[in-house]
């Protein structure tokens, strides 16, 4: 960590609307320790929202209601931008999903090579439609579009992890090694995107971070001022034309 503190009780900087933040009630203790030493790698707190929703999916396997609002008051602002943050992005799930979401590809690459029969038979086989979890909530089936393993079309993943091209007959025995834990070792449950533990923020100099937003900000205040000059003398322009007009018809 650097020597870097993780923060516990500290009023961190907060956006308009979010309150003070309750102490979390959800996160474990072990993901509150991780979601602390994330938010401190971070110049601003808020920086570390995506990542905490990660954390928070990897201890749950979706993002809850109860996680987003721990979250909302570990970064300072409300649970309301973290939804609307997490439901931007793939993948983060804001409703529940199976231990296993496997995604099959139905791009024009996995298309032309039978991804539409594969999906076929995998909502066959598996009982639900696309975008449906099994009833014993193992398997989330996705159709994705382009998932970057075209030279393995129709290609998968299961839990973001590549699992190759699928026939079928192969597609039949990856459900089932999912179901008997045969995988487990290489595609952890899903919510798991990484299994390393980071140890290093910012690797810059605070003192250049510091120059760079003073002379942004110094850059900023030069336009808006430009801007209000302009629109000022455009204001004058109009008026002095309005009053030769008066003068020019009286």
């Amino acid at each position: 960590m650097n020597g870097a503190t993780p923060p516990t009780g500290v009023d961190l900087p907060r956006r308009a609307g979010a309150s003070k933040a309750p102490a979390p009630r959800h996160l474990s203790a072990d993901t509150l320790v991780a979601a602390r030493e994330i938010v401190v790698l971070y110049p601003e707190p808020r920086s570390a929202l995506i990542p905490l929703c990660h954390l928070a999916q990897g201890q749950d396997g979706w993002l809850t209601p109860e996680a987003m609002v721990d979250i909302a008051g570990l970064v300072g602002v409300t649970p309301a931008e973290v939804l609307g943050t997490a439901s931007f992005y793939d993948m983060l799930h804001t409703e529940p999903v199976g231990t296993y979401v496997v995604s099959v590809c139905t791009n024009i690459a996995c298309l032309l090579n039978g991804a539409a029969e594969l999906l076929e038979h995998a909502e066959s086989s598996l009982g639900v439609n696309a975008g449906g979890t099994t009833a014993d909530g193992v398997i989330t089936l996705e159709e994705s579009e382009c998932l970057a393993d075209c030279d393995r079309a129709p290609c998968a993943q299961v839990n973001h992890r590549f699992v190759g091209a699928q026939t079928p007959g192969s597609f039949d025995r990856l459900v089932a090694d999912l179901r008997s834990g045969a995988r487990s070792g290489e595609i952890p449950d899903h919510g798991t995107l990484i299994r390393v533990r980071r140890s290093t923020g910012l690797q810059a100099d605070p003192a250049e971070v510091a120059s760079e937003r003073a002379a942004m900000a110094e850059a900023q205040a030069e336009r808006a001022a430009a801007a209000a000059a302009k629109a000022a003398k455009a204001t004058k322009a109009a008026k002095a034309t309005k009053a030769t007009k008066a003068e020019g018809g009286s």
